[in-house]
């Protein structure tokens, strides 16, 4: 299958069947974002993984938080998105992100709004 024909799939499947509500697609790169029951999930073109936004009102004390209990970010907090358009919240904020990883591999981050 395409990888348009993926994320078409991708999308009806989220959408229709688990219900989620679909956010954006940005194709390229091959994006899709839902949100299911608050929180946010990427799907990305032919990849069978995703990743988990967790979202958290000041980024950095959660950074501070989840270090103290083991989490290793790949880096500090840094904007990711100018949500020009409003996209995913209020027309003109930046969203912030930190990722890490769970024992799998699998990405998670914790996401804000400034």
């Amino acid at each position: 299958m395409a990888a348009g024909e993926d994320l078409a799939e991708t999308t009806r499947f989220y959408r229709d069947v688990v219900g989620a509500r679909h956010l954006a697609t940005f194709d390229p790169p091959g994006l899709i974002f839902f949100d299911i029951g608050g929180v946010r999930v990427m799907f990305e073109g032919n990849s069978a993984s995703s990743v988990l936004y967790l979202w958290v009102d000041d980024i950095d004390a959660a950074v501070a938080e989840y270090e103290s209990r083991g989490a290793d970010f790949t880096g500090p907090p840094h904007p990711i998105h100018k949500d020009e358009d409003g996209t995913f919240g209020p027309a003109g904020e930046t969203e912030w992100m930190a990722f890490f990883e769970d024992p799998a591999g699998n990405t998670l981050a914790l996401a804000t709004r400034r």
